[in-house]
């Protein structure tokens, strides 16, 4: 930007996607010196991104981290623009009309692959896809087939807890959450009675989280289930241990349940160590009908080697958590493996132009799972967000300064083309219309799924 520029106007800055990653993003710019203006654009009508659609529907304490993100999109400084696609909507070209830097916090809601025999068997789902039919999100079907009465989940971090924790409730527990209609009919009828979690290492290897695997054992329902040879160490383990308070808690938690009499609740939740998918197993119709895993064991370091020993599980329903990744971002480059725009700090690299200096794309930066992949906490999202906004005003007196800054330029361009976006003001009236459905039933919120639905409770006047 030039020094007149700069003097004239406040920066004006675009983020793409109003989740967590973008909105601390926005916060650290207004908590910065400097004089900022900015739009948070987001494709779902409701902002939030994780939070209301990736996060399990019964961690109500998780989802209070919304009242610290509200007081971010109070502030006069920022605006939400709702119920944007990017690239169809509004492409890159069209922001660097408006805005000086453009942001992309655009995080990861699709499944990693799998890569194993019979992964493609119908009964055989991805955690994401799962995930965002009970938090009812609105691009998904409505119904999901929940026949099986033994079910597999691949994987051992908070994903895989929370997918196994749902299957393995009842649907008239999960009814005081915010589960609309269709999800709450869908669980009722659900007919697991057990659930098996799988993990290909050990308890000192699970990425759980001490408080979200203790949750697991409240539910009257579920019975926890380890099984004693499951718990093992070797140097590596008990070095993790000793490095990792959190590592420790797992361990200990994992331990206690292993010894331990058990009870007589209805449905039945295994945590497996040490077995490492092999095989979807099915039948002539193309049907999961079990899953095939070889044992493995600890060599010393913390990682793991097959055995040769293999085990068949009699399963009807497979689900893979094994990590989320980044779609693609239109117009930018991007790393098909990490899952990543790849990126410096956060500033977005032209190239990878190993002979010389660093080239990055101009006035465009990346933070959040976008930035470094899906890994760590939603809290983790802060730090990334502070480093790429402290690059992006350390680049500002050399921005191209936006040919048609004014606020109300892309407004008028946004209208132009008839998108019926969203508002801040907009979802203050689409919160009191979910609250207002839980009411007589006592629950906080009854969430809206259907778009037309979101749009017709946040702007009437649109639709």
């Amino acid at each position: 930007m030039t020094e007149h520029a700069a003097a004239t106007r406040p920066l004006r800055i675009a983020i793409v996607g109003a989740g967590p990653a973008g909105i601390y993003a926005a916060d650290a710019l207004m908590k910065s010196d400097a004089e900022v203006s900015i739009d948070l654009y987001e494709r779902m009508p409701a902002p939030f991104g994780l939070i209301r659609y990736g996060v399990a529907p019964d961690h109500p304490r998780i989802k209070g981290i919304i009242t610290a993100l509200h007081k971010v999109l109070d502030k006069e400084q920022v605006r939400l623009l709702g119920n944007i696609d990017y690239g169809v909507d509004i492409t890159l070209d069209d922001l660097r009309r408006f805005y000086d830097a453009v942001i992309f916090s655009t995080g990861a809601n699709a499944d990693r692959a799998l890569d194993i025999p019979g992964i493609e068997l119908d009964g055989s789902y991805g955690a994401a896809d799962f995930v965002s039919w009970y938090d009812g999100h609105p691009d998904v079907p409505r119904t999901w087939p929940l026949d099986a009465r033994k079910v597999a989940v691949l994987g051992v971090g908070n994903v895989a807890l929370d997918v196994a924790r749902v299957l393995a409730k009842t649907g008239d527990e999960l009814l005081p959450t915010e589960i609309p209609p269709n999800v709450y009919e869908g669980l009722k009828a659900n007919k697991a009675l057990e659930v098996h979690v799988f993990g290909r290492r050990g308890p000192a290897q699970a990425k759980f989280t001490p408080l979200e695997l203790r949750e697991l054992d409240h539910s009257p329902t579920i019975e926890v289930i380890v099984a004693p040879e499951d718990i093992d160490y070797d140097e590596g383990s008990e070095a993790a241990r000793r490095h990792s308070k959190q590592v420790d808690m797992v361990a200990n938690t994992l331990e206690q349940w292993a010894i331990r009499d058990h009870g007589d609740r209805p449905h039945k939740l295994f945590l497996h160590f040490f077995e490492s998918p092999a095989e979807i197993v099915g039948d002539a119709d193309g049907k999961v009908v079990g899953l095939r895993t070889e044992r493995t064991q600890l060599d010393g370091t913390g990682n793991v080697k097959g055995t040769g020993v293999i085990k068949d599980w009699d399963i009807q329903a497979v689900y893979r958590a094994v990590g989320y990744l980044s779609q693609n971002i239109t117009a930018l480059p991007f790393d098909d493996q990490a899952g990543t725009v790849p990126n410096e700090a956060g500033r977005v690299l032209a190239d990878e132009n190993a002979d010389g200096p660093a080239r990055y794309v101009p006035g465009t930066y990346v933070t959040g799972w976008i930035k470094r992949g899906p890994v760590g906490l939603i809290g983790h999202t802060k730090g990334d967000a502070n480093e790429t906004v402290a690059c992006l005003l350390d680049d500002a007196p050399h921005f191209v300064p936006a040919p048609a800054p004014e606020p109300e330029a892309v407004i008028e361009f946004l209208e132009g083309k008839g998108i019926p976006f969203t508002t801040w003001q907009g979802w203050y009236r689409l919160d009191a219309h979910e609250r207002a459905l839980g009411e007589p039933e006592g629950r906080e919120r009854v969430k809206v799924v259907e778009r037309e639905d979101m749009l017709r409770a946040s702007e009437p006047h649109k639709v």
